[in-house]
């Protein structure tokens, strides 16, 4: 067996993109769109449910959106 053969996991990546804040309105982190518990349970979440999770995540995209308007502007 080779030495890189040993490193060799079968584990879905995490979807985390190093941009963790929660969106306040949403409850989802705004780099990855996990919600906190979602996050604290990656490392016990089985292979299909992080596929599951991680498949479900680009929807959750259009739900952080910044509301604010510009002064002066509608």
């Amino acid at each position: 067996m080779e030495f890189n053969e040993v490193w060799k996991r079968e584990e879905v990546d995490s979807p985390c993109v190093k941009i963790c804040v929660i969106h306040p309105a949403s409850g989802l982190c705004i780099g990855c769109f996990r919600t906190t518990d979602e996050i604290a349970s990656w490392s016990d979440m089985d292979p299909e449910a992080r596929n599951t999770l991680v498949a479900e995540l680009p929807s959750r995209e259009k739900l952080i959106v910044n509301r604010r308007k510009r002064r002066g502007h509608s």
